[in-house]
């Protein structure tokens, strides 16, 4: 990241935006949103692989599920957060698990990029069947998107909710069904948190 051009940037768009930056508190402003979307976008180029970490054996022949990570992460259409929660189903192959808290490592990464919910979806999915691997793979992302809130009308209260599934979990497969049933068991709100 070049540093010194994105504070003048910042400086040359705030100011292109009749904003005083000689006011109080605003002095600053270009150094801090640039240190602040450095570690916004800072899974730009990270590749997720290496961080499953070891492996271990799992007897267990049911689903795993991993409910409500929470998230956030930058839309790529107008730089503003859209956050919520991440859900993952699967089914381990040759019997090969990986530690809870690698989901929420993989998912982090995803989240420090600007992205599009339907990509961050299909990109944490795509890792976990191909990386971990897995049999299959169900990802649901519920969250909200402040670009919707800050500018649609009527908006304030409305989820986006995205799906992929991979493998014995893709939508038609037997088990897919399954995968959904699982992760609403228990969760009397659905997936509202």
């Amino acid at each position: 990241m070049d540093e010194k051009r994105a504070i003048r940037a910042l400086r040359d768009f705030l100011e292109a935006m009749d904003i005083d930056l000689a006011a109080a508190g605003m002095e600053k402003t270009p150094e801090r949103v640039t240190k602040l979307y450095a570690k916004l976008f800072s899974g730009q180029g990270r590749e997720t692989e290496q961080l499953w970490g070891e492996r271990f054996h799992t007897a267990s022949r049911g689903l795993i599920a991993i409910r409500n990570i929470p998230f956030y992460s930058v839309c790529e259409h107008h730089l503003v957060p859209f956050l919520g929660r991440i859900s993952i189903v699967y089914r381990p192959k040759d019997g090969r698990a990986a530690g809870f808290s690698k989901f929420a490592d993989i998912v982090k990464v995803y989240c420090r990029r600007p992205q599009l919910q339907e990509r961050l979806t299909r990109d944490i999915a795509a890792a976990v069947h191909e990386e971990l691997p897995a049999r299959g793979v169900l990802v649901v992302v519920v969250a909200r998107q402040l670009c919707m809130i800050m500018h649609g009308d009527m908006a304030q209260e409305a989820d986006t909710v995205t799906a992929e599934g991979l493998g014995c979990l893709a939508p038609g497969q037997p088990e897919h069904k399954e995968a959904w049933l699982l992760l609403q068991k228990g969760d009397e709100d659905g997936w509202k948190r």
